[in-house]
C-alpha cells in the first residue's frame, strides 16, 4: 500500500464532491487560488489542522482519513464505503439551528413550509410567539437572515399548502395573528415575490390526492450540496438526511410537471394573496374569499377541496375552466 499525501487526499475529496472551485474553498474557508494551487500541485505543503477538521465536519468522513497510517487503498475505503452519514441530528439550540439554516441556505433555498406564513415571515411582525428567551446574538442571526431572505437576487421557492394559507387568513383556531398583523405578513410576502423571477411561491392542493406528510413540516431541500433537513417534533430540533436517491427524489415530486402536486401558477400567487388579504381586510370571511377567487381567477376549484363540506353547499358554482386537479 503506497502513502498518499495529504494534499491529494484533498483533491480526490474535491474531485468527488463535484463542487465548484469556488464552493469547496468557501466550505474549507481558503480562497480560490489556494484550491486551485493544490489542484494544479503547484504547492503540496499539508493545510492546518483548521482546514482539515472543515473538510471532515462538511462531508461526515471520519478523522482518521488524514492519519499519516491511512494509506491510499485504506483512505478510499473510507471515503466510499462511509463518505457521509446519511442521517444526523442536529441538536444545538435555537442558536445553532439559526447558524445551521444560515449554512444550508446559504445562496438558495427550497423549502416545504408546515404552514403559512413561513418562520422568517412570521418573526417579522410577531417576534415572541413561541420562545420566551433571546440575546443579542440570536437576534443578529435573525436579522441576518431576514435581510438575506429578503434580497431581491436571493433565489427562493417556496411551497405552502392552500389549507394552511387558509388557516391563517380565517381559522379561528390556533390562530394567534391580528388582523394588521395577517395584512402585515401578506404585504410582505406580496412585495417579496411579485414579478422577481428569482423568487417562486407555488400555493398547493394537498387534499385532492395524499401528500405523505411533507406538508406538515418544515422541509428545506438543497439540491446541489446533496442534502435535505426538516424540523423535528422538538424545539430547535433538526433532522439531516444525505442519502442522494432519497433527496432527488423529493425534490423531483415538487419539480417535474406529472408529479407535482396541483397548485397555483407561481406568476399567479401573489394575485391570489391580493385576493386573500383584501378578504381579510374587508373582513369579507373564507366564503367571501372564496367567491373572489371563483370570479376573479381559475383556481376556486383548488380552494374548494379545502373548504369543509359542510360549507361547500353554500358555495356558488365554479365558472368554467376552473382548474380541479
Amino acid at each position: 500500500m503506497r502513502n498518499i499525501k495529504t494534499v491529494d487526499k484533498i483533491i480526490e475529496i474535491y474531485k468527488r464532491s463535484e463542487l465548484s472551485i469556488s464552493k469547496f474553498a468557501a466550505i474549507i474557508g481558503k480562497d480560490r487560488r489556494t484550491v486551485t494551487s493544490w489542484i494544479d500541485r503547484v504547492v503540496d505543503k499539508d493545510p492546518n489542522d483548521a482546514v482539515l477538521e472543515k473538510i471532515s465536519s462538511f462531508f461526515r468522513y471520519p478523522s482518521a482519513i488524514w492519519d499519516k497510517e491511512c494509506k491510499n487503498s485504506d483512505f478510499l475505503e473510507l471515503i466510499s464505503k462511509v463518505p457521509k452519514e446519511e442521517v444526523k441530528i442536529i441538536d444545538e439550540g435555537y442558536l445553532g439551528g439559526l447558524k445551521y439554516i444560515l449554512e444550508h441556505e446559504d445562496k438558495e433555498r427550497f423549502v416545504i413550509h408546515a404552514q403559512f406564513p413561513g418562520p422568517m415571515y412570521r418573526d417579522t411582525t410577531v417576534p415572541r410567539v413561541y420562545r420566551t428567551k433571546s440575546s443579542s446574538e440570536i437576534e443578529s442571526f435573525k436579522k441576518e437572515r431576514t435581510t438575506r431572505m429578503l434580497s431581491y437576487s436571493f433565489e427562493t421557492t417556496e411551497w405552502y399548502s392552500i389549507k394552511s394559507l387558509l388557516s391563517f387568513c380565517f381559522s379561528e383556531i390556533g390562530n394567534f395573528y391580528t388582523k394588521e398583523q395577517k395584512l402585515q405578513i401578506l404585504d410582505l410576502m406580496i412585495d417579496n415575490f411579485h414579478q422577481n423571477f428569482n423568487k417562486r411561491l407555488y400555493l398547493f392542493d394537498s387534499h385532492s390526492r395524499k401528500i405523505y406528510g411533507l406538508d406538515t413540516t418544515y422541509t428545506s431541500i438543497n439540491i446541489k450540496n446533496g442534502v435535505m433537513f426538516f424540523k423535528a417534533p422538538l424545539e430547535s430540533v433538526f433532522i439531516e438526511v444525505r442519502n442522494k436517491k432519497l433527496i432527488e427524489r423529493i425534490h423531483k415530486h415538487f419539480t417535474f410537471g406529472s408529479e407535482a402536486p396541483t397548485h397555483v401558477n407561481p406568476n399567479d400567487a401573489t394575485m391570489i394573496l391580493k385576493i386573500l388579504k383584501n378578504s381579510v381586510e374587508f373582513e369579507l370571511g373564507l366564503l367571501g374569499a372564496y367567491e373572489e377567487i371563483n370570479r376573479k381567477t381559475l383556481y376556486a376549484g383548488l380552494f374548494k377541496n379545502n373548504i369543509s363540506l359542510s360549507l361547500q353547499e353554500k358555495l356558488s358554482s365554479l365558472k368554467d375552466g376552473q382548474k380541479i386537479n
